[in-house]
């Protein structure tokens, strides 16, 4: 019994010797995260008076039908000189942050689009520029979570994951309402009082020109913020898009309601 226990006692020796020859940076593989599929950003500068736009929905409408509405993240900026404010007559869905970015941008004409902050292109050209945005794969990954609280207000949960190489740039936060019913603009020349609206901008939640990050990758970074509702707005229709951009581009974007299925139901 003494015998086997001093050659038990002899090997458990010879295994911690030896693992103590191992370089500490010899012990931890490290394991490169899982690529991450790109969500496309379609900015879709549009207005009430331009009587071309909902040609530009209808196209973003049959965009969604063949790639899904997770892969393209459409956005109708009301803005530029076709664009509409609210008067004390009709509702209008132009707002000063949109026409902050028509003008940012130089665009000279409606309905125009910006897909992944590409160069401006016309509705007809949106689908090959999509198809080739579609191909490249996210060097980060988002989540966002989104939790309604009292008074109105919501509070807004962002974490941003470095899948490849480190990132550095601007995360931006929007607030887009669906199913708004005004009047627009139709290509024979009449006008809908009841034309339906989607995924029309509201408001940006962290600045008009988002905030700083650098994410490395294997590695993450989390924001926080709370934003007040206007009154104005459903919130059943209400969406929060998130989406990390820098001079080369979106790098990747995505999108959650505010409430879910069966909060609306409620």
């Amino acid at each position: 019994m003494k015998i086997k226990a001093y050659i038990t006692l002899m090997l458990a020796t010879l295994l911690m010797a030896a693992c103590s020859h191992i370089n500490e940076d010899e012990q931890l593989i490290y394991v490169k995260p899982a690529a991450v599929e790109r969500s496309v950003l379609l900015e879709d500068f549009t207005g009430q008076r331009c009587v071309n736009c909902p040609m530009a929905a209808e196209e973003i409408a049959k965009l969604h039908e063949q790639y899904g509405e997770d892969a393209i993240i459409a956005v109708s900026i009301h803005s530029g000189p076709l664009g509409f404010h609210t008067n004390p007559r009709f509702l209008g869905l132009a707002t000063d942050l949109g026409d902050n970015y028509y003008n940012h941008w130089n665009l000279e004409y409606q309905p125009v689009g910006l897909i992944d902050r590409g160069t401006p292109a016309e509705y007809t050209a949106w689908g090959t520029l999509i198809r080739q945005e579609l191909q490249k794969t996210a060097p980060v990954d988002i989540d966002l979570m989104v939790n309604p609280g009292d008074n109105n207000q919501i509070d807004i949960y962002t974490e941003i994951k470095g899948v490849d190489g480190n990132t550095q740039g601007k995360l931006q936060l929007w607030i887009v309402e669906d199913d708004i019913t005004a009047f627009q603009m139709m290509p024979d020349g009449t006008r809908n009082d009841n034309y339906i609206h989607q995924h029309v901008l509201r408001a940006a939640i962290n600045g008009e020109w988002g905030e700083d990050i650098d994410v490395q990758e294997g590695y993450s970074v989390s924001k926080n913020h709370l934003i007040t509702l206007s009154d104005e707005w459903k919130v059943e229709n209400l969406s929060v898009i998130a989406f990390v951009y820098n001079n080369s581009g979106v790098l990747q974007v995505t999108k959650t309601k505010l409430l879910n299925d069966d909060e609306v139901e409620q």
